[in-house]
């Protein structure tokens, strides 16, 4: 990686790519440390910090504690994330949206972004409402706002939604004029901001006699554990070989060719894990937001029972994680279209004749492979939760940053990568 990074860095092109996507990272964290006015930053800081558990601490964590001190990009990037999400999710269900994605071209793709925007803008709109009646109603009724006015209303509204909207355009910008994955390193810098907390928590347990030295120990030698299994995992793949029978087409004779079906291990990414944790995290919001039962009462035994530290919990995270990675590689590998697309260009997997034979075959290898990516995930998302249930501090990034920054730092050496060889070979041509 480090390679990589400083050849790119000797090719006046790519250094300027990479200077600007240093400076769109600047811009980001600059505007995550501008609080929007009529706020009241500490008591919403106290408000969220009860909520860890909750879908609001995903959300701080997503953007890198700006959630937390209401701050221009409070919202981050999510509201960008769902509506491609859904949008992903309509194409497979809506006809129309099918069709214009796989037989518009260039100028269907134009569209469905141009959709997936203007959902984008929707979903940050309805988050923002959300966010500020929150402030509205307060910690134990005490508002979390300096002003009641209309004007304080709008001001934060929009103040919210157009911050959003811009990191939607500087993902787009970092994409078009930087090394590419704009959304991604977004991301990947919110996460990445909160690692000092995470070593200052470890620093402050071991100085504070809370941890152990041992503890500290076998912590940073699971996260180095976790992110090589993560880059293991990331890259595997299983290869189906693919046979293509000879044709002749006037006096040129085509196929005969040896090939494979690359099949990814990880075929989801991190979106199951997200699902998952969002899902599994809305009994304890919906617990948050009801009056503190009794110590020793029923509701105090069902609060326990959602905490995220919970064996319950543990379950249930475990068992949706299983759930929607069956579910998103369904979506993302259609076994019939690839069989389809086989016999059509007249290729076949020795051993199982054209048509449903084949796309059984690979539905069943498909199954297989699904099955290993999703414990995979389960174990890497659950990792993190244990330690925090066993270790008296908390380490402060779960399993879904990890995915998230190690998946982006890949993506972004390959990409240097891919752009490297590109000016090779055009040197070579010229």
């Amino acid at each position: 990686m480090i390679q990589t990074v400083r050849k790119a860095w000797g090719i006046p092109e790519l250094r300027k790519k990479i200077y600007f996507t240093l400076l769109i990272l600047v811009i980001y964290r600059i505007g995550s440390a501008i609080a929007v006015p009529y706020v009241n930053t500490e008591l919403l800081s106290a408000y969220l910090n009860g909520m860890s558990t909750t879908i609001l601490g995903l959300y701080n964590v997503m953007s890198g504690g700006a959630f937390a001190q209401a701050t221009v990009f409070a919202l981050g990037i999510q509201p960008y994330i769902n509506s491609s999400i859904i949008i992903q999710l309509l194409t497979v269900a809506i006809p129309a949206l099918e069709r214009m994605a796989k037989e518009g071209g260039e100028e269907g793709k134009k569209k469905i972004q141009s959709i997936t925007r203007y959902a984008t803008v929707a979903i940050a709109l309805l988050q923002a409402l959300g966010y500020f009646f929150i402030l509205q109603r307060g910690l134990n009724g005490q508002s979390m706002l300096t002003s009641d006015s209309v004007w304080a209303a709008l001001v934060i509204i929009v103040s919210f939604v157009a911050g959003s909207s811009f990191l939607m355009w500087l993902g787009e910008q970092c994409n078009e004029f930087g090394v590419g994955n704009g959304i991604s390193m977004i991301l990947f810098a919110g996460i990445i901001s909160r690692v000092p907390s995470m070593v200052g928590n470890l620093y402050s347990g071991l100085v504070s006699g809370a941890m152990p030295w041992w503890t500290v120990l076998l912590i940073v030698v699971g996260i180095l554990a976790l992110v090589v299994l993560i880059v293991f995992v990331n890259d595997a793949e299983r290869r189906i070989p693919v046979q293509y029978a000879k044709r002749q087409v006037g006096r040129k004779m085509y196929g005969g060719q040896t090939s494979s079906l690359p099949m990814k291990v990880s075929m989801a990414g991190v979106l199951p894990v997200i699902f998952a944790q969002s899902i599994a995290t809305i009994p304890a919001t919906i617990g948050a937001f009801l009056p503190a039962p009794a110590e020793g009462s029923f509701g105090a035994a069902v609060l326990g029972a959602i905490d995220n530290k919970s064996v319950l919990y543990l379950v249930i995270y475990f068992l949706l994680i299983i759930g929607f990675s069956y579910f998103y590689a369904t979506i993302q590998f259609n076994p019939i279209e690839i069989a389809n697309n086989l016999k059509r260009n007249g290729g076949f997997i020795p051993g199982f004749r054209p048509g449903k034979p084949t796309s059984d075959f690979i539905a069943k290898v498909l199954s297989k492979i699904t099955f290993f990516g999703a414990i995979y995930l389960g174990i890497v998302a659950i990792l993190p939760l244990l330690a925090d249930k066993f270790s008296k501090a908390s380490i402060g990034i779960g399993g879904t940053s990890v995915i998230i920054v190690v998946g982006v730092a890949l993506e972004t050496v390959q990409a240097l990568e891919n752009q490297m060889l590109m000016r090779q070979y055009k040197g070579f041509l010229e």
